[in-house]
């Protein structure tokens, strides 16, 4: 199991680096060529989530992208260390009610960024805790075309 990590300041041009990084590492793993897109698209929607949530709830912590090959998936998983930052998938429900319209702004942009992930990719977990939420996601490898990352 070969693991890449990748942390980065909570500002919105790191997202393209992430998403650059997780497509190069998701070919290597043997990941289809077909599916690199969603790849990119998932992880921008996800990097890009945990960014404004980074910087509306001023947290000053990285963000966090762990990148993991395993025998047969190759896995992305997108950490915030806003507490309670996490929603179902299932529903697209989450954020935080506001009394301002800023916070419901930013809670259905939440919902919007979750939406899209859910639909381009097929195996995806947000989960929340005090310590902040993650966005995991997952994709089948071709084992016998994989380019071992080490």
């Amino acid at each position: 199991m070969a693991t890449v990590e990748l942390r980065f300041s909570a500002q919105p041009e790191h997202v393209r680096t992430a998403r650059l990084v997780a497509a190069a590492v998701a070919r290597r793993a043997g990941v289809d060529e077909a599916v690199l897109d969603e790849v990119r698209l998932a992880v921008g929607e996800a990097c890009s989530r945990a960014v404004g949530l980074h910087r509306t709830h001023a947290v000053t912590s990285p963000v966090k992208v762990v990148l993991t090959e395993e025998e047969k998936t190759f896995s992305i998983e997108v950490g915030d260390d806003v507490p309670g930052s996490g929603a179902s998938v299932a529903g697209v429900a989450g954020g935080r009610p506001g009394a301002d319209g800023y916070e419901a702004d930013v809670e259905g942009e939440d919902e919007m960024g979750l939406a899209v992930i859910s639909g381009l990719v097929d195996d995806v977990k947000v989960t929340s805790g005090a310590d902040g939420g993650v966005i995991r996601m997952s994709w089948p490898t071709t084992a016998a075309a994989a380019v071992p990352l080490s």
